[in-house]
C-alpha cells in the first residue's frame, strides 16, 4: 500500500508544479520563456520525486512509464493496475488543488484549462498529435528503461538524468500538444476542468491517453530487443 500512496503523492506533485507553472507563465510561441519555465517545472518535479519516493515505489508517477516497466518484466500486473489507479487519483488531486488555490486566491493572470493538453499546435489534427505523443513518450520511456536497467551504472544521478530528459521532451512538445507523455497528467486536469464547466479538454483526451501508451509499449519492446 505504501508504494501506491507514494505514486499518488508523486503524481499530485507533478501535476501541481508542472500544470500550475503552465497556468501562470503561459506557453505561447510569442513568449518562449514560458516554454522553458514549464519544461523545467515538469522536469524538476520528476527530479524531486525521484529522490523522495524513488526508493519506495520507483517513482513512475506516469501510467506510460508503468506500462513500459510492466512490458519489460520488471513489475507485476497487479502492481501495474494499482499504480495506474493511484497515479490517476494523484492527478485528480493535483488538478483539484490547483483549481482551489487559483479560485480562492482570485488569481486572474493565468492561462486557463488547468494546464490541459490540446491540439492547437498541430492545427487540431488528432493524428499529428498522436504521432507527437508516441515519439516523445518513446524517447522518455526508453531513457527511463536504460537508466534503471540492472546493467546501468549511473550511481545516484538516475533521477537527474530522467528529469532532464523530460525537460527536453517538453521543450519540443509544449508548442505542439502541450506535452503529455503521461496519461494521468492529461486525465486529471481534463476531468477537473470539465467538472468546472470547461468540457473542451475531454474532446481530445483519447489522444493523450493512447499516444503515450503506444509510445511506451514501443520503447519497452525495442529496448528489450536491443538489451537482450
Amino acid at each position: 500500500m505504501k508504494k501506491y500512496i507514494a505514486e499518488c503523492i508523486g503524481t499530485m506533485t507533478l501535476v501541481t508544479l508542472g500544470c500550475g507553472t503552465a497556468m501562470l507563465v503561459g506557453c505561447d510561441s510569442v513568449n518562449g520563456g514560458g516554454y522553458v519555465l514549464t519544461a523545467f517545472a515538469f522536469g524538476l518535479s520528476i527530479v524531486a520525486m525521484a529522490y523522495s519516493i524513488g526508493n519506495i515505489s520507483g517513482c513512475h508517477i506516469n501510467p506510460a512509464v508503468s506500462l513500459g516497466v510492466l512490458l519489460s518484466g520488471r513489475m507485476s500486473t497487479k502492481d501495474f493496475v494499482y499504480y495506474v489507479i493511484a497515479q490517476c487519483i494523484g492527478a485528480l488531486l493535483g488538478a483539484a488543488l490547483l483549481s482551489t488555490i487559483f479560485t480562492m486566491g482570485g488569481v486572474t493572470d493565468m492561462t486557463g484549462g488547468l494546464g490541459t493538453n490540446g491540439l492547437a499546435g498541430v492545427h487540431g489534427s488528432s493524428m499529428a498529435g498522436l504521432l507527437v505523443e508516441i515519439v516523445l513518450t518513446f524517447i522518455f520511456v526508453i531513457n527511463i528503461l536504460g537508466v534503471t536497467s540492472p546493467k546501468a551504472n549511473h550511481g545516484s544521478f538516475g533521477g537527474l538524468i530522467i528529469g532532464l530528459t523530460l525537460v527536453g521532451v517538453h521543450i519540443l512538445g509544449i508548442g505542439l500538444t502541450g506535452t503529455s507523455v503521461n496519461p494521468a497528467r492529461s486525465f486529471g486536469p481534463a476531468v477537473v476542468a470539465a467538472c468546472g464547466g470547461n468540457g473542451a479538454p475531454l474532446e481530445c483526451l483519447a489522444v493523450f491517453i493512447a499516444g503515450p501508451l503506444v509510445g511506451a509499449a514501443l520503447a519497452a519492446f525495442i529496448y528489450k530487443a536491443l538489451e537482450d
